[in-house]
């Protein structure tokens, strides 16, 4: 009976042993396990920490927007020079020149006693034709020699240059002046000039365009006969004259044949003195009309005397700032026997 308890008892023994050590088993086997799969994962990390990183492939995927890829591609850096910058190019090489059959080869040397330069001098900031020069103004060097001036002479060049005369129904001594002053400008034209006429009131009108034929310019004088406003918008009508010369290469002029008085324009006359400053090439001479009326007129009392003045004296400062501010010269004459001797001046400035 005792043998049989202990042999009852070591089967019981056994079988809770057993029970205690298949748990223990499977967590033995959980952990290396675990170990085993911890050994792969870190062996990879450990050689890409002591690698270096694999090129960035890149990226050929065409952008939603159909615009070009990140990539622009293999850049080609330029190689740099052998020689330096400074270094001049190689001369170009000489023509060569084949003699007609049977024709000699022979030289040829040509001494030039006298050589003829023409010169014209302009001011820098005003670029205005300077008259009046003499031998002793002028030096001429060659390859940094002086050279001796042998002569010297003046000569007549054409001139460019824009009539535009105010023709308005103010009153007949303005309009008589300007007609006077017209013509006597047409008279001393040359063969070689380039002149256009434009008439001014309340808008502008283009009478001529640029012509050589003088006999143009005086139809166009003789056809002004009976004027449409009494307004005189000389602001407007120079900004129309001065765009127009814009376009016109070369020194151009204008001789401004008016009173001076504004009275309608669509601009003011900030407006116009900056068209006049901004405009280059263009040389403005002014003429007053209605100088023996307002000589006649002159010294009468009353307000409206007084505002008559006033608005002379401010058409004069006018005329006279559009003249100065281009280089040119501003006349107000009072009887037609002076126009001749203006015209005159004015020649002896432009030409």
């Amino acid at each position: 009976m005792l043998l049989s308890k202990e042999v009852v008892m070591s089967k019981e023994v056994v079988k809770s042993k057993m029970r205690m050590t298949v748990p223990a088993l499977r967590r033995t086997w959980l952990v290396v396990l675990f170990l085993a799969l911890f050994a792969l994962v870190a062996s990879p990390l450990g050689r890409a920490q002591n690698s270096p990183p694999p090129p960035q492939q890149p990226d050929q995927a065409t952008p939603d927007a159909g615009g070009p890829g990140g990539d622009s591609g293999v850049i080609a850096l330029p190689k740099k020079k052998d020689k330096p910058d400074d270094v001049p190019p190689p001369a170009p090489a000489a023509p060569k020149f084949k003699n007609p059959e049977g024709a000699p080869t022979y030289s040829l040397r040509v001494e030039v006693p006298e050589v003829t330069v023409d010169v014209g001098v302009l001011l820098e900031k005003t670029h205005q034709f300077v008259p009046g020069l003499k031998p002793g103004n002028f030096r001429v060097y060659e390859d940094g020699v002086e050279q001796k001036v042998a002569g010297f002479k003046r000569v007549e060049a054409p001139i460019t240059a824009l009539l535009l005369c105010e023709f308005a129904a103010t009153s007949y001594f303005s309009i008589n002046d300007m007609r006077n002053t017209a013509f006597v400008f047409a008279q001393q034209l040359r063969p070689q000039d380039y002149v256009a006429m434009m008439t001014f009131d309340m808008r502008t009108q283009l009478v001529s365009d640029f012509t050589q034929d003088k006999r143009q310019i005086l139809e166009a004088i003789n056809s002004l006969r009976i004027p449409g406003f009494s307004e005189t918008n000389v602001f407007d009508a120079l900004y129309e004259a001065l765009d127009r010369l814009s376009r016109v290469e070369g020194r151009k002029y204008i001789i401004l044949v008016a009173s001076g008085r504004d009275t309608f324009s669509k601009i003011t006359l900030d407006q116009i003195l900056k068209k006049v400053k901004s405009t280059p090439d263009v040389t403005i001479f002014t003429i007053s009309t209605g100088g023996a009326r307002r000589a006649i007129m002159e010294g009468r009392g009353g307000f409206g005397g007084q505002m008559r003045e006033l608005d002379n004296l401010q058409a004069d400062n006018e005329m006279k700032t559009y003249a100065s501010l281009t280089g040119g010269m501003w006349f107000s004459p009072r009887f037609v026997g002076e126009l001749p001797d203006i015209f005159h001046d004015i020649n002896n400035n432009i030409r």
